[in-house]
This record gives structure tokens, sequence and C-alpha cells, in this order.
């Protein structure tokens, strides 16, 4: 059995968007040498989340739409009363719905290999959810396996 694990940055550029991160995911899977066994995505990140679906464009657009419908940013969140909290940073911004939607999404995936190949169906794609953007964010990727 052996393991390999890597970061991976993801930079994002608005406040809500879904980043594909496949091919980041199968460069690593590819470098390990790992030929039968599972990789695990997380991220590292309370308002980012991770999941598999289809990369097309309309999609990505209505998967927004439907979270920002659930957990609105305008909506009223105790955890923005950023004055009520302590030790708050001066930049701290009012994040509540990223966190609620990261958490009904999820932070990670566990998917399997098999032939030293990511198995994901034919529109699957392994997707990075950023809701508090756009900032550097980071993916931690273990590979594991024979």
């Amino acid at each position: 059995m052996t393991s390999s694990y890597r970061e991976i940055t993801v930079t994002t550029t608005e406040n809500f968007c879904v980043l594909d991160i496949t091919d980041q995911i199968r460069e690593t899977v590819n470098s390990s040498g790992v030929q039968e066994g599972v990789v695990a995505i997380s991220s590292l990140h309370t308002t980012c989340a991770i999941t598999v679906n289809e990369n097309e464009e309309r999609l990505l657009e209505d998967i927004r739409r439907f979270f920002l419908r659930l957990a609105p940013a305008e909506a009223r969140y105790l955890h923005n009363d950023l004055h009520l909290r302590a030790n708050i940073p001066p930049d701290e911004p009012e994040n509540a719905h990223a966190h609620l939607i990261a958490m009904m999404l999820g932070n990670s995936e566990f998917l399997c290999l098999h032939g030293g190949e990511l198995k994901l169906g034919r529109y699957q794609a392994v997707l990075f959810l950023e809701m508090d953007g756009p900032r550097k964010r980071t993916a931690s990727v273990q590979v594991i396996g024979v």
C-alpha cells in the first residue's frame, strides 16, 4: 500500500463560483503511481465545498441560483453580527450564508481509482465551489492504494 498527498491551489474569481478541478485531481493521481485505490479530496475552508457533478455552464448557474435562494447573502444571520463576536479580524466578511451552503454540499469527496485512472461517469467532474470569494483557496488530495 502506498499513499501520496498534495495540496492544490484554487484561485476563485467571484463571490460564488464553481470551478472544475478534475484535471488537477487526475494529475495528482497520475503522479502518485497508484493503480488501484481511492482518492480523497477535501476543501480546507469552511465556506467552500467539493462535489461531483456535471460541468455544464447553465447547470453551474442553476446551482448558484438554487443555493443562493436557500441561503441568501442578504438574509439576517447571527454569525454576521461581527460586533458581538470575540477576536474578529478587521477584514472579517459577513459570510454566514457561505457557511450554510458549504454545510449542505459537504467539503469532501471520496473517489475510486482503477487501472491508474480516476473513475468518473461520462458527465461527472470534480467541482470546487466557492461561496465567499474571490480568494485563493486550498484543497487537499490524498491518494491511497497499490
